[in-house]
């Protein structure tokens, strides 16, 4: 598959095996790649490295955040994107970073992914979570794959956003124990209560 040159901002994996490899992003517009000072941030918080474990991307773009997941511990991840050219990009990052034997991609709606992997019996201890900034009902998809089963208990869950998007410090399921912003993007960091957790 040939991937243009002219495709916006250039990203890289940080850290871990595959540190240092260049990523492609989505060409267009559509498609707001994560930023490596963010994304470095983010497994500064969640991490940085790790031993095994699952998991999964529901808006994942050109797939930068999971692969640095995979590069820096994890054993599997699935990625899930309904753009076409997302998933097309995402494989090939994928093969370029020699993870492709530890993953799996999807084009599908998040909430039909979902739905799909509670049926295959999934069970993940990451969620990344970065829709469209304006889809942000997207965000209440952490509660939906909570109560459907395919996070483990004690899972971490990552939500970029808009920095001027409050989301909540509780949920039905989830508490948030950190929030760190870079100029407009917002992270917040969520841990799924445990059964019997007040």
């Amino acid at each position: 598959m040939k991937i243009s040159k002219k495709e916006g901002p250039h990203m890289r994996v940080i850290a871990g095996t595959a540190r240092g490899i260049p990523l492609k992003a989505v060409p267009g517009v559509q498609t707001r790649p994560t930023a490596d000072k963010v994304k470095e941030s983010i497994f500064n918080i969640i991490g940085p490295f790790f031993e095994g474990g699952t998991a999964i991307d529901l808006f994942a773009g050109s797939g930068g955040l999971a692969i640095e997941a995979l590069s820096r511990g994890f054993d599997r991840a699935i990625f899930t994107d309904k753009n076409q050219k997302a998933v097309e990009v995402i494989q090939f990052n994928l093969a370029k970073s020699r993870f492709s034997e530890q993953a799996e991609v999807y084009r599908a709606d998040a909430g039909q992914a979902i739905r799909a992997m509670a049926k295959k019996g999934i069970i993940a201890d990451l969620l990344f979570l970065d829709p469209p900034y304006k889809k942000s009902g997207a965000y209440r998809l952490m509660e939906t794959a909570a109560a459907a089963g395919i996070l483990a208990d004690g899972a971490t869950v990552v939500c970029e956003h808009d920095s001027g998007s409050g989301l909540a410090a509780e949920t039905e399921h989830f508490s948030r124990y950190r929030l760190a912003e870079y100029g407009g993007t917002a992270v917040s960091f969520y841990r799924l209560r445990q059964r019997g957790e007040e």
